[in-house]
């Protein structure tokens, strides 16, 4: 192997799904002038395909590996030859062997020279059988605790994740192109970083920097921009073209995050932030090759896309790999009916108890019946769209007789005519016909049954030992359900949606979501974690929640993040799911848009930072709603709780006061202009005992922050309509503003369209 030191390693992912751009292996290799890497890494496997791949394999159906890779390999190749990049796949699926065949083909036939080897071990069935044969195992599910032999299905194929040695090994012997079949995500970094720095498997440090290397950058865009709860950010810049990531990973294992030149996106602590904090299951992240501890884990920025990642902790490998076994689960369709105008709820009941009805001779042959409204429709919608929703029926059974048109499909469609008001199916039929199910059991394998080998391409192979040393885990990561007090005082308040302050990101392992939430600064972080506990998320689930599930908690300080477990949360899996929200990756969007009490000081100083850190964003609009007074004494201790539900500041809406008596209109006072002063909005109406003003940001590109905005526009009125002056102290923002002696102020920020 290479002798170290030598220069970092350069890797740029290239593909993090089947479905992922096929062109972005051909143009990286061709920008190599211009930005030279030395290894292109690429996972085309999932949940999803290594399903129906096990089972097209199982039943002999034709070829079972991914055949997606082979439509963004070949058009790479010429320049892959050319500039000598080394090219690391997973894509293999269940038939590696013959991927291996088919790419040394399509080397040829271009008239190169490429050496392709294939990584072999991960197909486990055999050993899996053999354990239940001789019961050295019961093969517990790491998501429900349900025993093999407990499940409903019929197991017909099994594949283990692999480490990353055979990778190493394979380069080192001398292939331009590895094909693995299922190796762990993050495996071909470590593969290529191990054989490019000649580490040894007692360097665990360099190893475990690797691994989160390896899984910042797999999903390819998601570390540079993808899928991340800032990307609104981005569009000023555009959002065309995000571009895949670059991991330079030096000999003492140090790791910096980039992406290709000239392509658009970002790579920054935040999008590093949110691409860790996916799909890891706790502190210890575990890979045959070694554990990387994550509680110490933090980002620092470098320059203009490229970021530093510290605090990674290598520790021993578990004894184990995770195992996916596969079984034919039944067959499922679904159909659709669309909702418009008023009462959607009734109409959709309507159109429920008449399909049951029809559905009644057969729906005992169902394994699940599913009716949903999914969307909301717009209050005095402007256009139809806005105005109609998705009633969704889905079904599955065992047996696809079971479940074809006449007895699903054509029932749930014959209601046409009996209808509530606007009825409208779906004209695609399509899935309305039965198409598999694959159910997925996720478990543990000891490594030793694993048999990882190399397979060259003059037909030699070599065996990959396990690991000597390893540590036995705890089957219990550590789990905080909260470590602070929920009573801290944060000020006053606005409800808002949490996604106002705080970005999150959510995924799938198995039936498993995980959910990471962080704050940008550090004032914000006391805030954040007294917020979130276990309880909270349980709270702001509401009717997601689960009764009785295991959600684990636990923080990552430096990264200011709390990461939550939702043990079993999603149905079954990716594979067999029922839910529109397969991947799991909609649970973060669908808690950060709940309504929570926002601390205003945080709203009020979060323009002032981005306009700061030149973050800030023309098209936003921000509206201070600043103060009304009234003067009266001070109230007694009993009477505070009926006085709280009196006081609010009106939004300027129509509706009726509360002591059924009109709202009466009133001009706002006006406020003496200045150069700097932004535009001012009058509401349209106004509480009759109250006063209020709003303040509109008319250009947020003015150098203004929003604590100067807010102090020099600041004012009250008390009951006979007297001005009273912002506070003239400089420096003193609205938000720490004292009313005068005997006045009772009530100041209210909202901030309607801000969000990080």
């Amino acid at each position: 192997m290479a002798q170290s030191p030598r220069r970092p390693i350069r890797m740029a992912g290239v593909s993090g799904a089947a479905t992922d751009r096929r062109q972005a292996m051909a143009q990286m290799a061709a920008n190599y002038p211009n930005d030279p890497i030395d290894v292109m890494i690429g996972d085309w496997l999932s949940e999803a395909n290594m399903t129906s791949r096990g089972a097209a394999r199982s039943g002999n159906e034709g070829a079972s590996y991914e055949p997606t890779f082979l439509e963004a390999l070949q058009p790479a190749l010429r320049d892959i030859a050319t500039h000598g990049i080394k090219v690391v796949v997973n894509a293999g699926a269940s038939d590696t062997k013959l991927l291996h065949q088919v790419v040394t083909e399509m080397v040829a036939k271009q008239g190169l020279s490429l050496k392709v080897a294939y990584i072999s071990g991960d197909e486990v069935f055999p050993a899996i059988q053999e354990a239940i044969k001789n019961g050295s195992s019961t093969f517990e599910n790491i998501c429900t605790g349900e025993q093999l032999a407990n499940w409903k299905f019929e197991p017909l194929y099994a594949q283990a994740y692999l480490g990353g040695l055979g990778i190493a090994q394979a380069l080192a012997d001398g292939a331009d192109i590895v094909v693995c079949g299922r190796v762990s995500d993050a495996s071909p970094v470590i593969g290529a970083a191990y054989w490019w720095h000649g580490w040894k498997r007692d360097q665990l440090h360099e190893l475990a920097n690797a691994f989160v290397a390896g899984h910042l950058i797999e999903c390819s865009n998601y570390v540079c921009g993808g899928n991340f709860t800032g990307f609104k950010s981005l569009e000023s810049r555009g959002w065309d073209s995000i571009g895949y990531p670059i991991a330079e990973i030096a000999s003492n294992g140090q790791v910096v995050i980039t992406k290709g030149k000239g392509s658009g996106g970002e790579v920054s602590t935040q999008t590093c932030t949110s691409q860790l904090l996916y799909e890891i299951q706790g502190p210890w992240y575990y890979n045959s090759d070694v554990t990387a501890v994550l509680d110490g884990i933090w980002f620092e920025q470098l320059g203009t896309n490229r970021v530093v990642m510290h605090g990674v902790r290598g520790d021993l490998p578990p004894p184990t790999t995770k195992v996916g076994i596969t079984a034919r689960g039944g067959y499922q369709a679904e159909a659709h009916w669309f909702v418009c105008g008023l009462d959607i709820e009734a109409k959709a009941r309507m159109m429920e108890s008449q399909i049951r009805l029809l559905l009644k001779p057969h729906v005992h042959r169902f394994t699940r019946l599913e009716f949903t409204l999914n969307g909301t429709a717009k209050e005095d919608a402007t256009n139809q769209n806005a105005a109609t929703v998705d009633l969704r029926i889905f079904a599955q059974a065992a047996n696809e007789a079971d479940i074809t048109p006449d007895k699903f499909l054509r029932p749930v469609l014959d209601p046409v005519m009996e209808g509530y008001p606007g009825a409208t199916p779906h004209l695609d039929f399509r899935q309305g016909f039965p198409k598999p199910v694959y159910e997925y059991y996720v478990t543990l394998l000891p490594q030793a049954s694993v048999q990882h080998k190399v397979h060259r391409w003059d037909g030699s192979e070599t065996t990959i030992d396990p690991p000597p040393v390893t540590k036995t885990w705890p089957s219990q990561q550590p789990s905080q359900p909260s470590t602070i007090s929920p009573k801290l005082d944060f000020g006053s308040t606005t409800r808002g949606p949490l996604g106002w302050i705080v970005h999150a990101r959510s995924g799938d392992k198995g039936s498993n979501a995980n959910v990471g939430f962080w704050v940008r600064y550090k004032d914000e972080w006391d805030w954040l974690r007294s917020l979130l506990s276990a309880e909270k998320i349980k709270e702001l689930l509401a009717d997601e929640y689960k009764p009785g599930h295991k959600i684990d908690r636990f923080e990552l300080p430096e990264l200011k993040a709390v990461h939550f477990l939702l043990v079993d949360h999603l149905d079954r899996g990716v594979s067999c799911s029922s839910s529109y929200d397969f991947l799991g990756k909609n649970v973060a969007e669908f808690l950060r848009s709940r309504y929570i009490d926002l601390p205003n000081r945080f709203l009020a100083l979060a323009q002032e930072r981005d306009q700061s850190s030149g973050e800030a964003q023309a098209h936003l609009t921000i509206v201070p709603v600043l103060v009304s007074t009234s003067t009266r004494p001070e109230l007694e201790p009993e009477d505070k709780e009926a006085e709280d539900d009196e006081e609010h500041v009106d939004d300027g809406a129509s509706e009726d006061d509360e002591d059924g008596e009109d709202d009466e209109e009133d001009d706002m006072p006006a406020i003496p202009s200045t150069s700097k002063r932004p535009r001012v909005q009058k509401p349209a109406r106004q509480r009759k005992r109250k006063r209020s003003a709003s303040l509109e940001i008319a250009n947020p590109k003015k150098p203004e922050t929003a604590s100067e905005i807010i102090e020099e526009s600041l004012f009250v009125t008390d009951d006979e309509s007297t001005p009273v002056p912002a506070p003239p102290s400089p420096g003193r923002t609205a938000l720490d503003y004292q009313p005068p002696r005997g006045t009772n102020l009530t100041l209210v920020a909202d901030f309607p369209r801000y969000n990080p």
